[in-house]
């Protein structure tokens, strides 16, 4: 009695299909959860960012733009223009600047943008695209979410 022990090739294909099947299904739901928590980082990032422009309004009786770019100015300097915890692992990169129509002692708008070549240039959102928040409460996206266009928000802001 010939007994073998082990798979047959056959066998391993199979498995290797069932295998291949099932990463078929499961990957563009993991792919959708990456893309929803790093658009939440960039919501949070939004928030504190306003949070911080609240306080320097108390102090100083206007809001202060800043940028990536505002590295001189000491004040803006002390924005963080990142959404993550570093900016080269970070998902938006920050600006803000005075409300279209609007002096900065009246309002500001922040606007978190993704995968810029300042952060990480890998990260894209098609459907909420660049996220907006103003002093004023206002919020919004520029991407393509339920196909509404330039300020679709309805999955693009709690």
């Amino acid at each position: 009695m010939n007994r073998r022990h082990g798979f047959t090739l056959v066998e391993m294909l199979i498995v290797l299909a069932i295998m291949a099947i099932l990463t078929s299904i499961a990957w563009p739901s993991y792919a959708g959860y990456i893309v929803r928590t790093r658009r939440t980082e960039g919501q949070v990032a939004l928030i504190e960012a306003m949070q911080r422009q609240e306080r320097y309004f108390l102090r100083h009786n206007t809001y202060i733009p800043f940028s990536a770019a505002s590295e001189d100015d000491a004040d803006a300097a002390a924005f963080p223009w990142w959404s993550g915890d570093r900016a080269a692992l970070s998902a938006y990169e920050l600006d803000a600047y005075a409300c279209p129509g609007r002096a900065l002692t009246d309002c500001i708008e922040i606007r978190a943008r993704p995968g810029t070549p300042r952060v990480d240039v890998r990260f894209r959102d098609p459907d909420c695209g660049a996220l907006t928040l103003d002093s004023l409460g206002n919020h919004s996206a520029q991407g393509t979410a339920d196909g509404q266009g330039a300020g679709a928000t309805g999955r693009c802001w709690p």
